[in-house]
């Protein structure tokens, strides 16, 4: 069965970074690794630890333009850590506060979540509880899939 291992995104600054990652959120720099020839641009990574054994990669290439995220609306694109209980989430939005970080909240049903960005302008959620996925295939979402797919121009 497959789980998420980690995820792998640019930075512009790595010290700004850094400090978001290991001081606010309170993730493990647990590796790093450098070198001078990433699509030709000189480059740092920083791996931090997430509880559940997996990783969050953060890569900063010297000189590489800047991504366009500003592009997408600005959740289309976020990552998700969870807590184990909605009350868990009082401590974050404490933390956040603390920290001058800007947040919003949304309820999800079953599900509270509170969204913010990096310094980057990377959004990320911390939700509880966890989702849980099943584990068989959904009728459900082929057909919305399917239904999604047949509403597509063909290329």
């Amino acid at each position: 069965m497959l789980k998420l291992d980690h995820v792998v995104f640019p930075v512009r600054d790595a010290g700004r970074s850094l400090a978001f990652y290991r001081d606010i959120l309170e993730l493990p720099l647990v590796d790093a690794h450098e070198g001078d020839d990433w699509g030709s641009y000189p480059w740092l990574m920083m791996i931090f630890a997430l509880p559940d054994g997996g990783e969050i990669v953060l890569v900063e290439l010297k000189d590489a333009p800047r991504p366009r995220y500003k592009d997408l609306p600005r959740d289309v694109r976020h990552y998700a850590m969870a807590e184990g209980s909605i009350a868990d989430l009082v401590r974050w939005r404490k933390k956040l506060r603390t920290a001058d970080v800007r947040y919003w909240e949304e309820d999800h049903g079953a599900q509270q979540s509170i969204y913010f960005e990096d310094p980057d302008g990377v959004v990320l959620e911390i939700t509880a509880p966890p989702s849980q996925p099943g584990d068989a295939p959904s009728a459900r979402a082929a057909r919305a899939v399917q239904r999604w797919l047949g509403a597509q121009p063909q290329a």
